[in-house]
């Protein structure tokens, strides 16, 4: 029977895994009713400027100057980036999981997301995501994005640790085979209960069955 390495370190999405995505195509188009502005040309301009904004290679007012400040508005910059910031909401459950995780298994926790910096920036201080994450291997920080193999291997390299000791939970399947083509283990996230079964089976259970672990959960991967 073949036995699985130990997993030391996960690898998490932040926008989809642990928080709502932070400027989805829902929030954007909210944002366009609220502010009365026509989201069709928005929604160009946000495709032409926003990986740019998620490489770290423009800043936030710089995309919005070009996605929606590029004509007068009778409302200022702050005011759209205070409903841009509101878009963000927290998984608790997740949150919860994956502090409990690090704690019971002395795990190492890395999060590899997609995120322009100062949205990146805000969440982690609105959310104390800095409570579970040790790394922060964003795409604004570092001037790669996924699906670029190569902010995988920086952030083997960043966490010091090696492909078959990795977990890694992210909500794109397209995500999670580039990381599984250099050997690192996958769960792809479609909701909390999913993932829990599927952390067990890797070895990973948070909870005992008198601390909330349904029993079903249990019996599906013993």
């Amino acid at each position: 029977m073949e036995t699985r390495q130990r997993i030391t370190t996960l690898f998490l999405d932040i926008g989809g895994v642990l928080l709502s995505d932070g400027w989805d195509r829902n929030a954007r188009k909210s944002a366009a009713q609220k502010f009365d502005i026509d989201h069709q040309e928005m929604e160009e301009r946000h495709r032409i400027n926003f990986e740019t904004y998620e490489l770290g290679k423009i800043s936030l007012d710089n995309y919005l100057k070009s996605v929606v400040f590029y004509e007068k508005r009778n409302f200022n910059i702050d005011d759209f980036r205070k409903v841009m910031y509101s878009a963000s909401k927290p998984f608790p459950e997740m949150l919860t999981l994956f502090k409990t995780l690090k704690e019971k298994y002395s795990l190492k926790i890395a999060a590899v997301s997609n995120e322009g910096r100062e949205l990146n920036e805000y969440r982690i201080r609105k959310f104390s995501l800095d409570d579970i994450v040790d790394s922060f291997i964003s795409s604004s920080f570092v001037h790669l994005r996924k699906p670029d193999m190569d902010i995988f291997q920086m952030a083997m390299d960043i966490v010091q640790g090696t492909a078959s000791e990795i977990l890694y939970i992210e909500n794109q399947p397209i995500f999670i085979q580039n990381a599984e083509q250099i050997g690192i283990r996958s769960i792809l996230h479609h909701n909390y209960r999913d993932t829990l079964v599927e952390l067990i089976g890797f070895g990973l259970e948070p909870f005992s069955s008198d601390c909330g672990l349904l029993t079903e959960e249990v019996t599906l991967i013993t």
